[in-house]
């Protein structure tokens, strides 16, 4: 595997970098989280204007034609940045899905999405599905030319702004099964869909989506009714490798911060960075940072190139995010000592996005043991 990005690679990392060292300041973020939406219209402009908004796309659907690598190298600059407008959410989860769409539905949903005018959000989770797809519950029985979805689903990521939702009903089967699971396109302002939006802990925004009789027409079926599993896992699993790019990014501020801090801060008369307790807990944080990152590229490329043991590097990704980003959080706070907690300094927002990360599409714990059962099993 070659770890080393090209130089259109190079050259975006530097604009992301350049973006948001200029434009995205942590008295910036502050204003955009405290506001109404934690959403800047004229950033996500700006995205469109960059090109950030078509890069994962085809060149015949009108976009850049990158793919996982270009779409790390974005993430891990907004991690560094704690950027919150939802590229994720529209970009990565909801846009990778519609890529499978039909012509007249990407001519519909996604040259808006590129164009910068649509928001769009991935319903998947429901309270008793635990991040499993095959235990999806909410329905979509057929009636003559449409489909009616009943059900509820739980913190929809951009949930609450989207103008679009890509909705993972079940139209066969019952919960458990793999089979009878189908993606649905439903306009947000539809008869019967009712939000009620709430923040998450890091900031940013979500919903819970309630689906009371929808009617939605054959033609908002993206892909073929009843196999829809792999397709919505396939998006589950890009979302998680750009999460863990963004976790990256956030790591590596964590820690920069952190050996700054000590050698400017003194104790005793010396920097705290003198003490030999400290460092060694410092090279702690930088070897949980590099593991991380180094399982990130090992995924990436793995599920990139389709090796048959992506599921279980991504499963290992996941867990990592989970146990080294909670051990360089922890340390981050402890060594900057009580300032660590204050809402002012930004190792605590830095903290809270990796909190929400680990949980996210499953914590370290259940990718864990997804993990031991995929191993066992091969």
């Amino acid at each position: 595997m070659d770890f080393s990005l090209n130089e259109e690679q190079r050259l975006l990392a530097d604009s992301v970098e350049r973006f948001v060292r200029g434009s995205y300041p942590a008295e910036t973020r502050r204003r955009i989280v405290r506001g109404q939406d934690s959403f800047n219209a004229d950033i996500w402009r700006q995205f469109a204007e960059l090109g950030w908004l078509m890069l994962p796309f085809d060149e015949a659907d009108g976009g850049l034609g990158g793919g996982l690598v270009e779409t790390m190298v974005v993430m891990e600059g907004f991690g560094r940045g704690l950027v919150v407008e939802p590229y994720v959410a529209t970009v990565v989860t909801a846009g990778g899905l519609l890529r499978h769409a039909s012509g007249e539905q990407k001519a519909r949903w996604l040259a808006p999405l590129i164009a910068g005018s649509l928001q769009a959000a991935f319903a998947v989770d429901e309270y008793e599905q635990v991040h499993d797809l095959a235990q999806t519950a909410m329905t979509a029985r057929p009636d003559g030319d449409a489909f009616v979805l009943d059900g509820v689903k739980a913190c929809v990521l951009n949930g609450d702004r989207a103008d679009l939702l890509v909705v993972l009903a079940r139209t066969a089967g019952s919960s458990g099964d793999r089979d009878g699971l189908s993606l649905f396109l439903v306009e947000a302002g539809a008869a019967g869909v009712s939000r009620r939006a709430h923040r998450t802990v890091d900031g940013q925004r979500a919903a819970e989506i309630t689906f009371s009789a929808v009617r939605a027409g054959r033609d908002s079926l993206l892909g073929v009714a009843g196999a829809a599993h792999d397709l919505a896992a396939r998006a589950v699993t890009e979302t998680i490798l750009a999460m863990g790019a963004e976790a990256v990014g956030a790591l590596s501020v964590l820690i920069e911060t952190t050996v700054e801090y000590a050698r400017t801060r003194r104790q005793f008369g010396v920097p705290i960075g003198s003490f030999q307790a400290l460092q060694h807990r410092m090279a702690d944080m930088f070897m949980a940072g590099e593991q991380t990152r180094s399982l990130l590229l090992a995924a990436t490329l793995k599920v990139l190139e389709g090796h048959e043991d992506a599921a279980l590097a991504v499963h290992a990704l996941k867990v990592q995010i989970g146990t080294g980003g909670r051990r360089v959080a922890q340390e981050a706070i402890q060594l900057h000592g009580g300032m660590g907690m204050t809402d002012e300094l930004a190792v605590g927002h830095y903290v809270k996005r990796l909190t929400a990360i680990d949980a996210l599409f499953g914590s370290a714990d259940r990718h864990l043991l997804a993990y031991a059962r995929a191993g066992a099993a091969a």
